[in-house]
């Protein structure tokens, strides 16, 4: 089964990190919701508060397939701040192990290098951060091991993108259906 963490930082994009963890759930890939803060309980850019199933030190990421990263301008700026999270982003992309980031956060991957020869989008704002990649304005991009999305828009597409990753594109196409998308 795959495994699959998606990563909360003061300020995310609720319906951005919200509609991935039911997708996948719904698809039975094991999504555990991770606190960055040491907090079980984290507040998004709408004053939403969600209860974490982990905080960060309680992460084994070689037991993830997947590290999924939610926008929000102050969430992305959290999780960047966050040195125990981007290294793991880094060792993912060193081993070619799948990293998803959507909105504003896949900035992160362009600051770091990770963009570039590679297609991404992000939210139209944050493009000129996609250092080095080939940007599309689509609502999710697939390129190799990593997958991006524009926005909360574009969260069920991203979502099923990240699914389609894991499970195939069939598992994709049958849950789109599921959730009566488009």
């Amino acid at each position: 089964m795959s495994k699959a963490a998606v990563f909360f930082g003061t300020g995310y994009e609720e319906i951005e990190a919200l509609a991935v963890v039911d997708i996948l759930r719904r698809a039975g890939v094991d999504t555990p919701m991770v606190s960055i803060t040491g907090e079980r309980s984290v507040t998004g850019s709408h004053d939403i508060k969600v209860e974490m199933d982990a905080v960060l030190d309680e992460v084994n990421f070689d037991e993830l397939d997947l590290i999924v990263l939610p926008g929000g301008g102050l969430g992305t700026q959290n999780l960047e701040a966050c040195e125990p999270l981007i290294a793991q982003v880094d060792a993912f992309v060193a081993k070619n192990k799948l990293v998803a980031a959507i909105c504003a956060a896949p900035s992160i991957l362009g600051h770091r290098g990770i963009l570039k020869g590679k297609k991404a989008c992000s939210y139209p704002t944050f493009e000129s951060h996609l250092e080095g990649a080939e940007v599309l304005q689509q609502p999710a991009v697939i390129d190799g091991n990593i997958i991006t999305g524009r926005g909360m828009g574009a969260a069920v597409p991203f979502g099923l993108a990240v699914l389609e990753k894991l499970q195939g594109r069939e598992a994709a196409q049958k849950m789109a259906e599921t959730i009566v998308y488009q």
